[in-house]
């Protein structure tokens, strides 16, 4: 490939093609939030706008290219143009999964575009298969090269720096990877982080030249030093109401200062203080000086001299080849040692030299330079697709300027060198992945059987990389794919297997169909099964004990646990990976050496405190947690008590034993909902139009009767100040949007839970809500309204009068037939966020909180986990790095990486799996995975008694049982009753379970679990293993 000037007469194909089509999303009015839901939750409106106006060269289509490319076109720029003038070979099909074998010796971008143009229809994809030139690079916004010579990369370099064209040069070789950027003298970065901007109010502003501000109450600020900030709400020191941002520095976990205030009127009480987050401006480098003068970006802290010395090693790469012609054999000494020798006088003629070069480092890259290794373009490739949307966008903080990556740890420990033979070519399309393992390791992958729970994102993701690696395509290998969940439009985005003909379809059936086409010999088998104990029948001993490992590509922590335990039960091996954005972390389980998933856990989410949501919310997310019960409480429950009246008989007699008043609310719910079933929807739209009267007007007014606007609290303090927001009520107004939206919205889910056809013209539901009258208002005095989280637990669990509910109890109607709305927010027909987002923002206006779009009530109301192609991409081909080391049966748990990543920043971070904690009993040491492992039958085919279970725990262990236990059931304990003691002693385990827990012991369970309590010989309690007890 070269860089060639071209008279303007000439004109490329692809200029013609560059045409956008009906769908660009430049062009498109709104952008398909439908469609990029999640990836809007990371990149905002502003920068995906800004990509739907970038169009980006990729050039160099083999695996790397072709991971760059998918993760581009699927986040929405106006186009991408692929670039390649080579034919494919079979050996490229290790990584490139657009290839297949009947494309081998056809041009690599011709052979891949239809199946990329695939990706989105938003994106229109074209092909150049001549040398690059300038006028066509002058076209695009973002060059890409990969799989080019340094003479070439340097030659674009200089254009591309010189015209402010941005250029990424990324490339891999083996196990090591390399990127470079240079986004321009002048580059602007909006947003550094990607976070979303810290709030938090404050209680004093001292008035100072270095001033001092508190923050309320003792909560703590999320501010650092060099953050901008400016403030609303402030009584007093007011010009620092929408003040020009003002320089955080960090005093504390309470207070920071924001300079001088010494002029300013002296503060008085209140206010908030917003996060600013401010354009940063960065000048680049080009190539040929960043070259000389590098930069780099570090993503192991456990090799810090890496990057220097692969610096100079990439740079022998292309200077082995413009000598021999060819990179550098597999496993080859003799190249190896010529490479090393050269690297040498790379090194000395280089203005970034190193003072010694690492011969053993480099002797590795020799032998590895010409592998081809899926993991490693997922991880090299993601990495640069982020870079690409950070170019087009200035969105999250750019890589600056060298990021050099290698997993040499991913081969067999020992430092082994393969013969040159077991690595040498044998015209398959595992080529590029022998030339690194060798065949007999290939042969291993191939034999391998995993678990792989979940196909989403990350289980795409991994089944791609599964079936480039030759995962389970050997005769004896099998992967098993398991996702109990159908394909949704917004998964499209980012579960590249899928298209739009698939929604609907199931995940595993369409995943595993799109693998075989990728790669014809992987044995995949797909099931549509939740993972839990209601499956254990299908996933039982005999399932677990065939495979070799588990993949977890789950969304939830109690599957995750769920998965986890069964790891550790059956000593397998786990891999785990999850991601948040663009954060995401990697996890390997080691069965016998590391602590298992379940070993930490995250600190509990914060919940909200009952009063804070019924009377004194403060922020957005207040207001949407509301109407986000309020929505349960009107449309769900109701109907779902109604429902079980209706086919459970003891149902009032179950719900009149719940504890305080919740079983008097239920039973006055159930009736309320019989007996005030609307007959049409005109009852529906006045239903709305009272309750709207009820949440915005009529409890607001009631509230400040009781606690006017200038209450004092006993302490003579205002009552409504800090976190209590002073209310103001709202009156309906049928010509405001927001007040019609409640109405709609509202009245339409109350007509869909009787089974009343809605009417959606909206002119005949104004029309109608304005002829409905509504009683006038009058507070009341002794209204008792809780103002603490103590007064509202109590409130709850005040105890009821039994005569008044069972009197409800008989007066309740029989049932009638009704329909719940179970929340689904991905749906825009259904009215439930209309619903959520115009009562929420009618509360918010009724505290003077600023509103939220719908959007953002999606996002928090949802509890929607943002997501991006790049991150999850990232994440898998880190978990199948660790995959090459269990496959390798690696011993040493340092060899092992745990991954913590955030592609804004960008930040990477790798750290050994953490031990398992140790424990003893008797001065033996155990740990999670230890057990005592039991066979409960004896020679004569008897089984194991209980009193001989407690005789072999004395006799074998020196322990003294007090208690047995099997799950939630108590089999035997020290203070049972003497009779039934004596019972239980006699009976075989297996019969005791039986009794006990009044269930037959199912076909498929082999072997039973217990705990222990026991005590050793000096009578002290210990902790004990659990019992693995096998009694068939």
């Amino acid at each position: 490939m070269s860089l060639e000037p071209e008279r303007p007469a000439k004109r490329r194909k692809i200029e013609e093609d560059c045409a956008e089509p009906e769908m660009s999303m430049s062009e498109a009015q709104e952008i398909d939030e439908g469609l990029y839901s999640r990836q809007l939750y990371v990149l905002g409106h502003d920068a995906m706008r800004k990509m739907g106006k970038s169009n980006v060269l990729i050039s160099g289509l083999k695996g790397l290219g072709a991971e760059i490319a998918k993760n581009v076109i699927l986040a929405g720029v106006k186009s991408v143009t692929l670039h390649d003038t080579e034919p494919a070979q079979l050996a490229e099909l290790s990584s490139q999964f657009y290839l297949m074998e009947d494309d081998v010796g056809k041009n690599r971008a011709e052979a891949c575009i239809a199946r990329l143009s695939e990706l989105n229809s938003y994106v229109p994809v074209n092909v150049n298969t001549k040398p690059l030139t300038e006028e066509f690079i002058s076209q695009f916004q973002v060059v890409v090269l990969t799989n080019s010579s340094l003479e070439e990369q340097l030659k674009v370099g200089e254009f591309t720096h010189s015209k402010d064209i941005k250029l990424i040069v990324a490339d891999t070789r083996g196990l090591f990877g390399q990127i470079f950027c240079d986004f321009g003298k002048d580059f602007v970065v909006t947003d550094n982080d990607g976070e979303t901007p810290v709030s938090c109010m404050i209680s004093a502003v001292t008035q100072d030249k270095e001033s001092v501000v508190t923050c309320l109450e003792e909560t703590r600020h999320s501010f650092q030093t060099g953050d901008h900030v400016t403030f609303t709400e402030v009584e007093g020191m007011t010009e620092l109401n929408g003040c020009e941002p003002r320089e955080v520095t960090y005093l504390g976990p309470y207070t920071f200062s924001i300079g001088d205030t010494s002029e300013l009127t002296p503060y008085t009480r209140g206010g908030i203080a917003t996060q600013v987050k401010i354009p940063e401006t960065l000048h680049f480098k080009s190539l040929q000086q960043s070259v000389d003068e590098p930069e780099f970006q570090l993503t192991d802290f456990g090799k810090m001299q890496r990057p220097a010395q692969l610096h100079i090693a990439f740079q022998t790469l292309h200077a082995y080849k413009t000598k021999y012609g060819a990179l550098p054999g597999a496993y080859n000494k003799e190249d190896a040692a010529k490479f090393v020798v050269l690297a040498k006088e790379v090194n000395e003629k280089a203005k970034a030299k190193v003072n010694e070069i690492d011969e053993k480092l480099f002797t590795w890259l020799a032998y590895l330079a010409s592998g081809d290794v899926a993991p490693m373009q997922a991880v090299i490739g993601s990495i640069t697709a982020q870079e690409v949307m950070k170019a087009c966008t200035g969105k999250f903080s750019p890589l600056f300027q060298w990021l050099y990556f290698d997993s040499l740890e991913s081969l067999k420990e020992g430092d082994v060198e393969l013969p040159e033979a077991d690595v040498k070519p044998c015209n398959s399309r595992y080529d590029g992945q022998t030339i690194v393992f060798g065949r007999e390791f290939q042969k291993k992958l191939g034999d391998l059987k995993y678990f792989l729970v979940g196909a989403g994102a990350i289980g795409c993701e991994m089944l791609k990389n599964y079936a480039m690696m030759g995962v389970a395509c050997g005769a004896d290998g099998r992967v098993f794919v398991t996702d109990m969940d159908s394909i949704e439009k917004s998964n499209l985005n980012r579960q590249f297997l899928f298209r739009p003909g698939d929604v609907q379809q199931m995940k595993s059936v369409v995943a595993a169909r799109s693998i075989k086409q990728m790669n014809p010999a992987i044995n995949v088998v797909a099931h549509q099964n939740r993972v839990g104990p209601e499956t254990e029948e299908t996933y039982n001993d005999a399932f677990f004990e065939a495979l070799d490992g588990v993949t977890n590509a789950l969304d939830n922590v109690d599957a995750r646990n769920y998965v986890d335990r069964r790891c550790v039960y059956y000593s397998l091996p786990l891999l785990e990976s999850g991601t948040l954005g663009t954060k995401g972390n990697t996890q390997v389980v080691l069965p016998g050496k590391s602590e298992s998933y379940s070993s930490t856990q995250d600190p509990p989410e914060k919940m909200i405190p009952i009063c804070t949501l019924k009377n004194f919310p403060n922020e957005i997310h207040h207001t949407l947690q509301w109407a986000r019960d309020t929505f349960e409480g009107l449309f769900v429950q109701p109907a779902q008590n109604v429902c079980q009246y209706a086919s459970d008989s003891k149902f009032i007699a179950k719900t009149m034993k719940q504890p305080g008043m919740q079983s008097m609310e239920i039973l006055q719910q159930l009736k309320s909902c019989i007996v005030k079933q609307p007959k049409s929807f005109d009852d529906c739209i006045a239903w709305a139009r009272n309750q709207f009267q009820e949440y915005f007007h009529n409890t607001i007014v009631q509230l400040l009767f009781n606690f006017p606007a200038d209450h004092e609290t006993s302490s003579g303090q205002p009552f409504w100040s800090g976190p209590k927001r002073c209310p103001k009520p709202v009156v309906f107004d049928p010509t405001e949007p927001l007040h019609m939206e409640f109405i709609v919205s509202g009245s339409t889910l109350y007509a869909k839970i009787y089974g009343i056809k809605p009417n959606a013209d909206r002119k005949y539901i104004h029309d109608a809500v304005c002829k409905v009258k509504v009683a006038d208002f009058q507070p009341r005095s002794g209204v008792k309204i809780d103002t603490t989280e103590a007064e509202a637990t109590a409130s709850a669990n005040a105890t009821t009068d039994e005569n008044e509910m069972q009197d409800l109890a008989t007066s309740i109607p029989p049932p009638i037939p009704m329909y719940p709305e179970e929340f689904e927010k991905d749906d825009d027909t259904n009215y439930h966020m209309e619903f959520i987002v115009s009562a929420s923002n009618l509360r918010a206006t009724n505290y003077g909180i600023t509103l939220a779009d719908k959007h953002k009530s999606k996002l928090i109301a949802g509890r929607i986990i943002p997501a991006i192609a790049t991150t999850t991409s990232l994440v898998v081909g880190l978990v199948c790095l660790e995959m090459y080391k269990l496959a390798n049966k690696n011993e040493k748990i340092g060899t092992y990486k745990n991954g913590f990543v955030n592609l804004a920043l960008p930040f990477f971070a790798f750290t050994e799996p953490v031990p398992a904690p140790k424990k003893k009993y008797n001065d033996k040491e155990y740990t999670l995975w230890d057990r005592f492992e039991i066979v409960g039958r004896k020679e004569d085919g008897s089984e194991m008694t209980m009193q001989d279970f407690i005789d072999y725990f004395k006799n074998t262990h020196k322990l003294e049982i007090t208690m047995v236990t099997q799950g939630v059931s108590m089999l035997f304990s020290f203070f049972m009753q003497a009779e039934k003691k004596k019972d239980r002693l006699a009976m075989p385990l297996s019969e005791v379970v039986q009794k006990v827990s009044k269930k037959k012991i199912p076909s498929y369970v082999n072997n039973l679990v217990f705990e222990i309590c026991c005590d050793n010989a000096a009578g002290e309690d210990v902790e004990v293993p659990y019992i693995k007890y096998k009694f068939r």
